[in-house]
C-alpha cells in the first residue's frame, strides 16, 4: 500500500521538486495556468517556479477543448495520471460530463522497456533468468503499457503463456506522483469550493489503495483464481490458466488465449461465431458476476472480452475487479425494480441507503426530481429502456443533490454501461433490462427463504446480545474516564489555515528583508574600509555584495508584484 503524505510535511526533496516543476510546466503547456493560480501553487514552490513558461506555446492546443487539452495533459504526465484520469471518468458526481467521455479514452503512450531489463527482473524476483524457466521466451513484447508489459512464452511441456513484467521503477515514479496529487487535492479542498463537498483527498486516498493493488501482480493472480471458482464448470466462459509457482508480485504468468476481440465484427462473422449469441451471453456473465457473486470484472471493455470457438466468452486483465457486499446488491435491486415500477417514495429511500450526503438534502425536492426521471421510463416497455442511460441520468440526478454513492456502485455502473454498449454492437436488439430481470428476480425472492431469514435473525440477536454484554464495561470506562479529568473536546478550526499560510509569507518576508538590509549595510562598511583587492578604487567584495543584494531585492520585488500586493 502506497503511503501518502503532504508534500509540504515531509521537506521539499529535490525528487519532488523535479517533478512538480515538471507537471506545472505541462499545465501551462496545455492552458491550465488559471488552475494553478486558484489552487495557489506558487506558495508551496516558491523556487523556480518564476522560470516556468505559463503560457500555451502551441496555437493548435489553444484551439482544443478543455476537456481535450486535459486528457493530453494526463497522458504526457505518465502512469499515474492515465490511471487517475481512467478513474475520475468513472466518478460523475465529481467530473462534469463533457469531461467524462474524454478521460475515458485515456490510452498509456508509453515505450516497451529492453529485454535486458525484464532479464534483470527475473534475476531480481526469481534468481533465473527467463531462458531458465522457459523453452522459448519471446524477447519482443505483444503489448507494453504503463504499468507492465506483456511476453509470449513456452513452458517445458510445450504450454503456450503470456508474461506480465512489471515496469522496472514504476513502483517510485507512482509513490512520488501520489504524493503530489495528495498535496494538489489538499489544495483544491482549500480553495475550490466547488469541490470541497466532494472531498478530492478522499478520492486521491481511494486511488492510492486502488494503484496498490494493480501493481502487486500476486492479487491480480488471487483475483484470477477466485473468478475460475466461481464460473467452474460452467461451459459458456473460459478464465485463463495461471500459473502460481512462476509469479510473484512483478511477474504474472498465465495461460496465452487464442481469440478475437468482441469488437471485431468481421473477424467474428468469419469464424462463424454468432453475435446475438456473444452479445447475450457477455451480458449474462457480467450480471451474474455482479449480481450473484458481487465479485465481477470493473473494465470489461471490447478490448478485454475474447471470443473463442464455440462463442465462449474469455475475460482478461484481472487487475481491477469491483466487489458488492449482499447489501448493497439488494438495494441496488430495490432501486432499480422500484424505479421502474413508479414507486417515488422507494425510490427516495433506496437512493438515500445508497448513497453519501455530503451536505443538507431537500428530501421533498429530491422526490420530486426522481419523479420526473420515472416519468421519462415510466410508460415504456421494459425492451425500450437503456440501462447505461437510465443509470447515467440518475447519477447526474444525485450528483446535482450533493449525494455521492460508493465507489464499487460506481464501478458497477460502469460496468454494466460498458458491457450493454459492447452487446449492442454485436446486437443491436439487445435488451439489457430484460436480461437482468431473472437475476434481480432471484435477490429479491433469496430474502425470503427461510434459511436466510433464520441466519438474519441469529445474527441480529447476537449482536444484541453481543452489546448488552459489553454496554456495563463501556459505561463504566466513560465514568471512570469523567472522574479523572481524562475526557476531552477537541475542535478543529477548518477556516485558519489560509491565514497561518499567509502569516507564514508575511514572517518569511520580513526575515528575507532584514537579511538583504544586512547585507546591503555589511557591503557599505566594506567599501567605506577601503580593503583591496579593488576595482577602480572600489573594494571588490563590497561591489559583490551589492550585486547579491540587488539579485535578491530585485527577486522579492517580482514575488510581490507576482501576488497582485505591492
Amino acid at each position: 500500500m502506497f503511503s501518502i503524505r503532504n508534500l509540504g510535511a515531509i521537506g521539499r526533496t529535490y525528487r519532488h521538486l523535479n517533478r512538480y516543476h515538471r507537471i506545472l510546466r505541462v499545465l501551462f503547456k496545455y492552458g491550465f495556468a488559471d488552475l494553478v493560480d486558484r489552487l495557489h501553487i506558487d506558495q508551496y514552490l516558491e523556487s523556480g517556479l518564476q522560470m516556468i513558461n505559463r503560457k500555451p506555446r502551441d496555437e493548435q492546443l489553444q484551439r482544443l477543448s478543455r476537456p481535450e487539452r486535459l486528457r493530453m495533459a494526463m497522458e504526457e504526465l505518465g502512469p499515474t495520471f492515465v490511471k487517475l484520469g481512467q478513474l475520475l471518468s468513472t466518478r460523475p458526481d465529481f467530473i462534469p460530463p463533457e469531461y467524462l467521455s474524454e478521460l475515458a479514452q485515456l490510452q498509456d503512450k508509453v515505450p516497451s522497456f529492453s529485454y535486458q531489463e525484464v532479464v534483470e527482473i527475473f534475476v531480481e524476483e526469481t534468481g533465473k533468468s527467463p531462458d531458465d524457466l522457459f523453452s522459448h521466451f519471446n524477447q519482443t513484447p505483444l503489448a507494453a503499457a504503463s504499468i507492465a508489459q506483456v511476453h509470449r512464452a513456452r513452458l517445458e511441456d510445450g504450454t503456450e503463456v503470456v508474461v506480465k513484467v512489471q515496469r522496472p521503477g514504476i513502483e517510485n515514479v507512482i509513490a512520488v506522483d501520489l504524493e503530489i496529487i495528495a498535496h494538489i487535492a489538499g489544495l483544491m479542498e482549500e480553495h475550490l469550493e466547488e469541490v470541497q463537498g466532494h472531498r478530492p483527498t478522499a478520492i486521491v486516498h481511494e486511488f492510492a489503495r486502488s494503484l496498490s493493488r494493480e501493481i502487486d501482480f500476486t492479487i491480480e493472480l488471487s483475483n484470477i483464481q477466485r473468478f475460475a471458482r466461481q464460473f467452474q464448470g460452467h461451459t459458456d466462459i473460459h478464465v485463463p490458466v495461471v500459473y502460481p509457482q512462476l509469479s510473484d508480485e512483478r511477474i504474472l504468468v498465465l495461460e496465452y488465449i487464442e481469440g478475437v476481440k468482441s469488437n471485431n465484427l468481421q473477424l467474428l462473422q468469419k469464424e462463424g461465431c454468432d453475435l446475438k449469441v456473444i452479445a447475450e451471453r457477455g451480458a449474462n456473465l457480467v450480471m451474474e458476476q455482479i449480481f450473484v457473486h458481487g465479485f465481477f470484472h470493473a473494465d470489461p471493455h471490447p478490448g478485454n472480452i475474447l471470443v473463442m470457438p464455440e462463442n465462449v466468452i474469455c475475460f482478461v486483465d484481472f487487475g481491477q475487479m469491483g466487489r458488492l457486499s449482499l447489501k448493497d446488491r439488494e438495494e441496488f435491486t430495490d432501486l432499480v425494480q422500484n424505479l421502474i415500477a413508479g414507486n417515488e417514495r422507494k425510490v427516495t429511500g433506496s437512493v438515500l441507503k445508497l448513497t453519501i450526503q455530503h451536505g443538507e438534502v431537500d428530501r421533498d425536492l429530491l422526490s420530486r426530481d426522481l419523479g420526473e426521471l420515472m416519468d421519462q421510463y415510466l410508460y415504456k416497455p421494459l425492451g425500450e429502456l437503456a440501462a447505461g442511460k437510465i443509470l447515467q441520468d440518475l447519477l447526474d440526478l444525485v450528483t446535482q443533490h450533493n449525494l455521492s454513492l460508493q465507489p464499487s456502485l460506481y464501478l458497477m455502473m460502469k460496468a454494466l454501461s460498458t458491457v450493454e454498449g459492447v452487446g449492442l454492437q454485436l446486437d443491436p436488439d439487445l435488451e439489457l433490462i430484460l436480461l437482468a430481470e431473472p437475476f434481480m428476480r432471484r435477490i429479491k425472492t433469496g430474502r425470503m427463504k427461510p434459511h436466510r431469514m433464520v441466519e438474519e435473525l441469529g445474527d441480529t440477536g447476537s449482536e444484541y446480545l453481543s452489546l448488552l454484554r459489553e454496554f456495563p464495561e463501556e459505561l463504566r470506562a466513560i465514568l471512570q474516564q469523567l472522574r479523572q479529568g481524562k475526557m476531552k473536546l477537541e475542535f478543529e478550526h477548518l477556516g485558519l489555515r489560509p491565514l497561518g499560510i499567509a502569516l507564514d509569507r508575511v514572517s518569511n518576508r520580513i526575515a528575507f528583508s532584514i537579511v538583504l538590509a544586512a547585507q546591503i549595510i555589511g557591503s557599505s562598511l566594506i567599501v567605506l574600509s577601503d580593503i583591496p583587492p579593488k576595482w577602480y578604487g572600489i573594494p571588490i567584495i563590497g561591489l559583490v555584495g551589492f550585486l547579491v543584494a540587488g539579485i535578491m531585492g530585485f527577486g522579492l520585488l517580482l514575488s510581490i508584484i507576482r501576488h497582485g500586493r505591492l
